[in-house]
């Protein structure tokens, strides 16, 4: 298994910003895939999740999180919210290249820049997937990130196509033989 690192959530922004910003001028109030939030809602949701994962990073705490949060103004337009996104994620790719290998930090147990990356990587795939469901885009993650989030953060996966396979562990999608996913679980930490 390749171990995850910033140049994967760099990816995974391009990707994203490539496929939304051509429908920024879309209602982005509308509901994102099966979530119950809206698209502008779950954009916002990643930009959070890759800022505290960043600050995880760097801190490195032992046994929680950093007790800060990010605020977007309610009237940031989708093309801001967007650019905060990928700040967020740049943040998060910063912080890994500075950590090294060897850091630990807090994510439900002693997790590594690996598991943090494949968490910044896995929001990003999965949320931009919800988005691109709600703003009527036909998308799906790029396989080989699919695969290298799928051999670090769902060892029990079930063979398969490793975008489907996500899709379906994250509770996106059904798959074959299998009953659909309602309530998931990555597993990051490493201790």
């Amino acid at each position: 298994m390749r171990s995850m690192d910033g140049s994967d959530v760099d990816h995974a922004l391009i990707e994203m910003v490539r496929v939304l910003s051509p429908y920024e001028s879309r209602d982005w109030q509308v509901r994102a895939g099966s979530l119950d939030w809206s698209c502008w809602t779950t954009a916002a949701h990643v930009a959070h999740d890759l800022l505290a994962y960043a600050g995880q990073v760097a801190a490195q705490p032992e046994s929680a999180y950093l007790p800060f949060d990010l605020v977007i103004r309610t009237d940031t337009p989708p093309r801001d919210l967007l650019q905060v996104v990928v700040a967020c994620g740049r943040l998060l790719s910063n912080a890994l290249a500075a950590a090294g290998q060897d850091a630990r930090a807090w994510h439900w147990g002693t997790t590594d820049p690996s598991g943090f990356a494949a968490m910044g990587v896995t929001e990003i795939l999965v949320h931009t997937h919800d988005i691109a469901q709600g703003l009527g885009v036909s998308w799906l993650p790029p396989e080989s990130l699919c695969a290298a989030v799928l051999a670090r953060l769902f060892p029990d996966a079930p063979d398969g196509d490793p975008v489907q396979v996500l899709l379906w562990s994250t509770g996106r999608a059904e798959l074959e033989g299998r009953q659909r996913v309602t309530s998931w679980v990555l597993k990051a930490a490493i201790d």
